[in-house]
């Protein structure tokens, strides 16, 4: 098995723009805190099979094109290389994550700005 290569930002956003399946496994807290990149599927690094199926009877082509994203490589990597185990023949993911793909100017969100401590309204 081949380890999934690193890609630059610009890279995996031009293999997306030709059609490759976008997976982001930055938590919730992740993306609420750093922003998302829009049309991305999201999927749970510790639960691949909800969305690629179990690994003897996969959802997705084995073909397809994945690119995967994650706050650094240190969390892409592993999911990379647990797709590249299960078949997958075109994966690779994203060379300093989601904060070289934003500065990168590829497409992302804001991030969802939340009150630090709400106080509660005097009566």
């Amino acid at each position: 098995m081949t380890t999934p290569p690193l890609q630059t930002a610009t890279d995996a956003g031009a293999k997306v723009a030709d059609g490759a399946l976008l997976i982001d496994v930055r938590s919730a807290g992740g993306r609420a805190a750093h922003g998302e990149i829009p049309g991305a599927t999201l999927a749970d690094r510790n639960d691949l099979d909800a969305l690629f199926g179990p690994a003897g009877n996969p959802a997705i082509s084995l073909d397809t094109p994945v690119v995967v994203v994650c706050g650094s490589p240190n969390g892409s990597g592993p999911v990379a290389e647990a797709l590249a185990q299960r078949g997958y023949t075109n994966v690779s993911h994203v060379d300093g994550g989601f904060p070289a793909w934003k500065d990168a100017g590829l497409p992302a969100s804001d991030p969802v700005e939340v009150p630090a401590d709400p106080t509660p309204a005097q009566a």
